[in-house]
């Protein structure tokens, strides 16, 4: 099968099962190819060739031997650097963690595992995470597998990358305001943002703490809907050491409520434009949604404008408080990247506790509203951001006559921004192209705790509109 590499975590596993495809075949093709292709996108920060082996032995010797095998077995996934894998660096692209190395796998890796994935490697993210590009002083620049003079966007950008060139079937990368999404959407792959607590986020640097834990989460990334559901179900579940965690075991809805489900969508949210092909994206993907035998309607929640703001707060100003210190005694140190996002926190009065404070009431407020207004469209469809993926170090676009900007009003991430503050469960999946031929995504959001209805939703406006498209590169 030349495109082996290509197919869907599920895919694989059915192969792995059925023994048409050895695991260590599996595995080694996975490595061949980083070795051959990770020069050019520099998606990986390490590669654990050796335990990746050995694991798939385990595993092969475990299906000659008529051992139960899990939903993923032999499936090869990486993790962003910024969960524990065993005896991989954690330093999340900062020379201030030169030389984390996990002691144990995060629980979600353990999950995985038991659902026999096979872990490659960890992947590269901006520095500390606070970039919508990935770039860091440890491992480099990540590059976009459409153009590698784009980036993969950030902070999951080595992950999207990796799978999107078909050097790993999926994975889990981490979200605080788009970062799961944003690249899904630069590179044309699918990636789910869940509602806070349903993914164990223990063993994430930073930690979910605080505000962190209302708008930071750890989200799978793969090729097509169905692996993104295939990966929840191995990790769904409460675990102890997450203060977000809720006792939600993964429950697929069933028929009636799915085709009860009446499907809302807006185009723009009248502040930021959007190109001309993400309208495109959006109506295309409402009618797969019509053809697949959902009720639409357009439906535009109110307060999104103010949402923005409130996430800059919990999110931009809280972040700066927290990291500020450490850049200050090792500013030698910090990639430009980091202290470009801090020098936006600069321009703001410092954060206060009042300030703080009404935010997270404001937050309250608004969410509350949103659930109200969602009560009859529990699922509707949106852009996920304003542009394709940008070239490297770009910072200022013009869309339909305006100029957006990156992380200033208005910002081509707030599309992703809203639903990290009011904790929505949010899907991106590939909906169109660019006249450059890049790819470019669509948004399915669903009212908190309802990730398998959004995820049921967008698995069937997929198969309707079409999948994951190959990269070029993915077929070198």
């Amino acid at each position: 099968m030349s495109s082996l590499h290509l197919l869907s975590a599920a895919r694989l596993a059915d192969l792995v099962r059925a023994r048409t495809v050895s695991p260590v075949q599996l595995v080694e093709l996975h490595l061949e190819r980083i070795a051959r292709l990770n020069p050019r996108l520099n998606a990986f920060a390490a590669v654990d060739a050796g335990g990746a082996l050995a694991a798939a032995r385990e595993t092969e010797r475990a299906l000659a031997a008529g051992a139960p095998a899990g939903p993923l077995c032999g499936a090869p996934v990486t993790i962003k650097s910024a969960i524990d894998v065993a005896g991989l660096r954690t330093e999340t692209g900062s020379r201030m963690r030169v030389g984390q190395v996990a002691a144990a796998d995060a629980p979600l890796v353990e999950r995985l595992r038991r659902a026999g994935a096979i872990v490659l490697g960890n992947t590269n993210a901006p520095e500390l995470l606070m970039a919508y590009e990935t770039d860091n002083l440890l491992h480099g620049r990540t590059n976009n597998p459409w153009d590698l003079d784009r980036t993969a966007g950030g902070s999951s950008g080595g992950e999207a990358a990796a799978i999107a060139a078909g050097l790993s079937a999926g994975g889990f990368g981490s979200d605080g305001g788009g970062s799961v999404r944003v690249p899904a959407h630069f590179t044309g792959i699918c990636a789910l943002k869940p509602t806070p607590g349903r993914v164990p986020s223990t063993g994430h640097f930073p930690p979910g703490l605080g505000p962190f834990a209302l708008i930071g989460v750890v989200g799978p990334m793969a090729r097509t809907v169905e692996d993104l559901a295939l990966l929840c179900e191995a990790v769904v579940g409460p675990e102890a050491g997450d203060a977000a965690s809720v006792p939600v075991d993964w429950r697929p809805p069933p028929e009636s409520e799915v085709r009860a489900a009446v499907v809302g969508y807006f185009e723009d949210d009248g502040a930021t434009p959007v190109t001309p092909e993400t309208r495109a994206a959006v109506r295309a993907a409402v009618a797969a949604a019509k053809r697949a035998g959902f009720t639409t309607r357009a439906f535009r929640p109110s307060g999104l404008e103010r949402a923005r703001d409130l996430w800059w707060v919990m999110f931009g100003l809280a972040g700066g408080f927290v990291i500020r210190p450490s850049v200050a005694l090792n500013e030698q140190d910090t990639s430009p990247i980091l202290r470009e996002f801090l020098s936006l926190v600069a321009d703001e009065p410092p954060l206060s506790a009042t300030r703080l404070m009404d935010a997270w009431i404001g937050r309250d407020r608004l969410r509350l509203g949103l659930l109200e207004e969602m009560r009859d469209v529990p699922v509707f469809l949106c852009p996920a951001c304003s542009i394709p993926a940008f070239r490297h170090g770009e910072r200022q676009w013009t869309v339909d006559g305006a100029t957006v900007r990156y992380l200033r009003r208005p910002d081509i991430f707030t599309y992703t921004q809203w639903f990290n503050l009011l904790g929505n469960p949010a899907l991106v999946m590939p909906g169109g192209r660019s006249p450059e031929g890049l790819p470019i995504g669509v948004q399915v959001v669903g009212r908190p705790y309802k990730d398998e209805l959004v995820l049921e939703v967008g698995a069937r406006i997929e198969r309707e509109l079409g999948a994951y498209q190959p990269p070029p590169l993915a077929s070198e």
